[in-house]
């Protein structure tokens, strides 16, 4: 079968993300982005390490594809191209709320709220920040405020140029593979690598960890910086971590192992990337001798696992 080739990568698919000049319109973003995960989380039904739970890229933004509500389905996607929030039903009617600089959280969450009662969608979430720096209910939260639409328009194409690799990626393996996927909590795109092979879950784990990790997993992620890492990065970790995995190869050059609560982590800045001289095939080459590292130390049958789709 004949394929379309892949477009050249261009500096443009990869701009500046310094975080110091967004982090007040991220830190509101990723507020905005919890409340619609939750309602998804609270209406879509379980599916394997959360899967169920999170966002997906679109050719506008970010959506959470279709929720189902009664006989009936609703998307909710954030329009980071017109700023909008659209939410729009299966019935044909839909809702929007437009996305600009002094619409709090507080705001925002009421908007959704009528947004989805004048639809007829009626849904109960635990209306608080989850594992954020932010403590404020999402109600009473008139602080964090910051939109600015350039920023976000930014992320969003930073985001779709790794969501383009990491989707090739994907298709490289013939095992069992999550799909590429933003999780709310920490708004990280990720995906997952699966060799089939159960894991112990440790007595004291709690629910989160118990689904999330219950199988041999190396998973790799890109995330904008936070608190600790003040930058944005792509990442991987291979769990459990065998032993000596930190010893492997990494590719580009600029890649390294760090310490990550206690366990090695291959991380690779942003900033480092855009300077490669194709950064599509660098993050490619991040991703793959990242999961040779894992594969190769945890005993994966690397070859099996191989898939030839020419």
């Amino acid at each position: 079968m004949q394929r379309n080739p892949i477009p050249e990568t261009s500096e443009l698919d990869f701009p500046p993300l310094p975080l110091e000049e967004w982090e007040a319109t991220k830190d509101t973003l990723h507020l905005y982005l919890q409340i619609i995960g939750k309602i998804r989380l609270t209406l879509t039904p379980p599916r394997i390490h959360w899967w169920h739970v999170t966002l997906y890229l679109s050719s506008r933004g970010l959506t959470t594809g279709p929720i189902p509500y009664g006989y009936h389905t609703f998307e909710i996607e954030f329009d980071f191209v017109d700023h909008q929030l659209c939410i729009c039903a299966s019935t044909g009617e839909q809702e929007q709320i437009k996305l600009q600089d002094g619409l709090s959280v507080a705001e925002f969450y009421t908007a959704v709220m009528k947004s989805l009662h004048k639809l007829g969608i009626e849904v109960d979430i635990l209306a608080k920040p989850f594992d954020n720096k932010s403590k404020i209910p999402f109600a009473e939260d008139h602080k964090h405020a910051t939109y600015h639409p350039e920023q976000v328009h930014t992320y969003w194409k930073v985001l779709s140029a790794v969501d383009k690799v990491m989707k090739e990626f994907n298709g490289r393996f013939y095992g069992k593979t999550s799909p590429v996927q933003l999780y709310w909590h920490h708004i990280d795109l990720a995906v997952g690598r699966f060799s089939g092979k159960k894991v112990p879950v440790r007595p004291d784990a709690g629910k989160i960890e118990r689904n999330a990790y219950s199988h041999e997993v190396i998973s790799f992620g890109f995330w904008p910086g936070d608190e600790q890492v003040r930058f944005p990065a792509f990442y991987s970790y291979t769990f459990p971590s065998p032993a000596g995995i930190d010893q492997e190869p990494l590719k580009p050059k600029a890649a390294s192992w760090v310490d990550s609560n206690g366990s090695p982590m291959a991380l690779l800045p942003y900033e480092d990337l855009r300077k490669e001289k194709d950064p599509h095939q660098a993050l490619l080459d991040f991703l793959e001798s990242a999961y040779q590292a894992g594969a190769k130390k945890a005993g994966w049958p690397v070859e099996e696992l191989l898939a030839h789709n020419d």
